[in-house]
Formats: structure tokens, C-alpha cells, sequence
């Protein structure tokens, strides 16, 4: 498993574990820092802070095109999953747009329901598309 795999799902643990504890990702990012019992790259550092910073911009895009889906209604790993992938996708350009999509799916085969990786993959091929005109 490459670098920044393993980075994006420590990102994506860390976002799951503050979901599930109500709190902030920021502060469950620090505690895992100082733990660093399994350590937490530099790059899933990098993706959990994008993903707070950009949450509302985020969560917005997921809803809108999501048919028929509230986020309250997205398997809790899935969410996280795919707020680290429209990141990705959408604000880091070192990251070529296949390569968010395709570890984003990998990441739901691992972690999330049989039905995941395909919901994955179209919301954000969905994303994908309509890229050059979210403005991002």
C-alpha cells in the first residue's frame, strides 16, 4: 500500500472517529498526533484540515447531488470516505481527478457496505463531470 493511500485512510479514520464521537475533527486529529499509536502522516494531516476547512462547500456538493439522499442518511464511513475524495478532487491539484475517484472506491471496498464502492464512484464521477463548473 503506497504513502498517501495509507494517509487517506487515516484521514478518513480520524474523520470517522469525530462523527462518531460528536466532536471536532481538529481536536481528534491532535489527540491522534500526540498518540501517534498508529502513526498519522503528513498527508492525511494535510487532508483532514482541507476537509474542515472546506466541510460546508463539501457537504453542500454531496447533498445537491446525492439523488434523493440526506448526508444523515449516508453509512457514517461512506461520508467520510467521500468528503476526503471531493476534497481531493476538487482543491488538490497535485492529485490527478482518476486517482481521487479510484482510491476514494477502494477505500469504501475496505471499509464500507457491499453497495458503497458504486455509490462512491458515481457520486463523485458525478462530481467529476460538473467539475470545471462548480467553481471549486
Amino acid at each position: 500500500m503506497g504513502a498517501r493511500t495509507k494517509a487517506r485512510k487515516r484521514a478518513v479514520d480520524v474523520l470517522y472517529e469525530a462523527d462518531q464521537r460528536s466532536s471536532d475533527p481538529l481536536v481528534t486529529l491532535k489527540e491522534r498526533l500526540a498518540q501517534s499509536d498508529p502513526p498519522v502522516p503528513e498527508y492525511a494531516v494535510t487532508l483532514v484540515e482541507g476537509v474542515v476547512s472546506r466541510r460546508t462547500r463539501i457537504d453542500e456538493l454531496l447533498e445537491t447531488y446525492a439523488q434523493d439522499w440526506t448526508l444523515d442518511r449516508f453509512p457514517a464511513v461512506d461520508l467520510a470516505v467521500l468528503r476526503v475524495g471531493v476534497y481531493e478532487l476538487l482543491w488538490c491539484d497535485d492529485v490527478p481527478d482518476a486517482v481521487a475517484v479510484s482510491e476514494a472506491v477502494e477505500l469504501a471496498a475496505s471499509l464500507s457496505t457491499d453497495d458503497s464502492p458504486a455509490f462512491v464512484n458515481g457520486l463523485l464521477g458525478r462530481l467529476l463531470q460538473l467539475k470545471p463548473a462548480l467553481g471549486a
